[in-house]
């Protein structure tokens, strides 16, 4: 290849791990938090796009970008605080629970998302990072979501605050050992409740990135699935929410390989090329989760089942 494709397909990459990354690291992040209080949410997905949803519609009805984003989150934070009530119960099992709620919000994001499928909204501006240079295809690339930033910091705050205060302290604690945080006189399902709504929002922010950004528009296949691989995406970052941005980014440019060689003309295997996301979650899931084995960094409550 001359060095003009190889610049075309290196940007494509980039740009792809950038566009596409944002909601994988949001989402991650959002569920870091969640399972490092020792719940596990595999509603994500309803999350995503419920709040894809929200945020279109917000967008849509007041003009304002901004109010869409607000709107993704506050939908994620209640489908999420949804989730951990019904989890408090006695006898509710996480793994069930997710997996209706993810129905739920689905379910809730076709219904009312119906009539905003030809509409379109107000979309969030681009951050231009390619000023420095002059090649029009990393110039491109480097047209990022405003949201991403905020992302970034938030995964550097996050990780901070896990290790560095009372709160991510307490938050460790309910994770790692809840009779432990009983035994201290701290409520486990309330730590639980505040991490996983908290964690909602985060992950709700994902979906404004789909909705507002990139592709930027609302139809019922906007996720393809990015929720679910998020969890996957945590095991692989090892609960620590600074991997969870290597991570994103590596799942974003995976999915960006086909688009990036049909831009350069390599047209064969595309579809192909489109299942590595897919390919790399059920290999991280064969590595690390086997029987009796706790993956590194696992918070214990989730390692034993409890």
């Amino acid at each position: 290849m001359s060095a003009d494709a190889w610049t075309s397909l290196l940007a494509g990459l980039l740009g792809g791990a950038l566009r596409v990354g944002a909601p994988f690291l949001f989402v991650s992040l959002g569920e870091c938090l969640t399972e490092k209080a020792g719940r596990i949410n595999l509603g994500l997905e309803g999350v995503l796009v419920l709040s894809a949803m929200a945020a279109f519609g917000g967008a849509y009805l007041s003009g304002s970008a901004w109010v869409g984003v607000l709107c993704a989150a506050l939908a994620g934070g209640a489908l999420a605080m949804l989730h951990a009530v019904l989890c408090a119960q006695e006898g509710v099992n996480d793994i069930a629970t997710g997996i209706a709620l993810m129905l739920l919000g689905t379910g809730l994001a076709f219904f009312f998302g119906k009539a905003l499928i030809q509409p379109q909204a107000p979309q969030l501006t681009a951050w231009d990072w390619g000023g420095w240079t002059d090649a029009p295809a990393l110039r491109a690339a480097l047209q990022v979501n405003v949201l991403l930033p905020a992302g970034l910091l938030l995964a550097v705050v996050l990780h901070w605050a896990l290790g560095n205060t009372r709160w991510g302290l307490l938050l460790r604690m309910a994770g790692d050992s809840a009779s432990a945080a009983r035994a201290l006189g701290y409520s486990v399902n309330g730590l639980r409740l505040a991490a996983t709504t908290v964690g909602g929002m985060v992950a709700g922010l994902g979906g404004a990135c789909l909705s507002l950004f990139y592709p930027g528009s609302w139809n019922e296949g906007i996720s393809s699935g990015q929720g679910l691989i998020a969890v996957a995406l945590v095991i692989f970052a090892r609960w620590n929410a600074l991997r969870c941005v290597g991570a994103a980014l590596l799942f974003g440019a995976a999915g960006a390989i086909g688009p990036a060689l049909q831009s350069i003309g390599i047209g064969w295997g595309y579809h192909l090329f489109n299942t590595l996301p897919y390919v790399f979650t059920l290999l991280i899931l064969v590595l690390t989760c086997r029987p009796g084995v706790a993956p590194p960094g696992s918070p214990g409550e989730l390692s034993s089942g409890t």
